[in-house]
């Protein structure tokens, strides 16, 4: 049986943006909802076994690991792939699957081991991720993230340096560090910004008092 006519249904648009930290990860954001709940985080085809969606992009040459959560769908690709006609490919095999009726997750399949960790577990995992990447990547803007608690699937995070009070600190958060965290840690469900930004050299919070 051959798959739908992709063109049947325009009402599905889908907006890829590559992080500005970690260029080799790029989310897709749809206007539909891809898999309900999640995260469901699949880093090698094996793992992906019986879930159509996964299976479908890890088809694609390049695809290093795969996160639904929701209507948000994060790809990473091989250092030595391109982006280049990989992201039209990946965008291509989300409409198809949402157009086949088919769930895109098998949760039976799903792998679970990365969400029963416990808080202690998974702060030494998302430290390991600040000091061998992203604060590696602020500090030449002279910024760094800090852990102030981990409980509960809530990430509690403080800004320094450079990241405290510039403008630029919400997308280092939410385009950079949240797309990578979501790759190592799917069991943080939110994050929270503790930092006093109007502390900051340049504050984007301003008093008006």
């Amino acid at each position: 049986m051959s798959e739908p006519n992709l063109l049947i249904d325009p009402t599905i648009t889908i907006q890829a943006e590559t992080s500005s930290v970690d260029p080799d990860t790029c989310k897709f954001t749809v206007s539909r909802t891809v898999h309900p709940g999640g995260p469901f985080f699949f880093d090698d085809r094996e793992r992906g076994g019986g879930s159509p969606l996964v299976e479908r992009l890890f088809a694609l040459p390049g695809v290093a690991y795969v996160l639904v959560a929701d209507n948000v769908v994060t790809v990473g690709k091989e250092p030595g792939a391109s982006w280049s006609g990989l992201k039209s490919a990946i965008g291509t095999g989300l409409r198809t699957q949402l157009l086949t009726g088919i769930p895109a997750i098998l949760e039976a399949t799903a792998p679970a081991g990365a969400l029963e960790r416990t808080d202690a577990e998974s702060r030494a995992v998302i430290q390991k991720l600040l000091d061998q990447e992203v604060n590696r990547s602020i500090a030449s803007h002279g910024g760094q993230i800090s852990i102030v608690d981990v409980r509960d699937g809530n990430l509690f995070i403080a800004m320094s340096g450079g990241c405290q009070g510039c403008a630029r600190s919400k997308v280092t958060l939410r385009q950079g560090f949240e797309v990578m965290l979501r790759s190592v840690a799917p069991e943080i469900v939110n994050i929270v910004d503790t930092t006093d930004h109007t502390a900051g050299d340049t504050p984007f919070y301003r008093s008006t008092g």
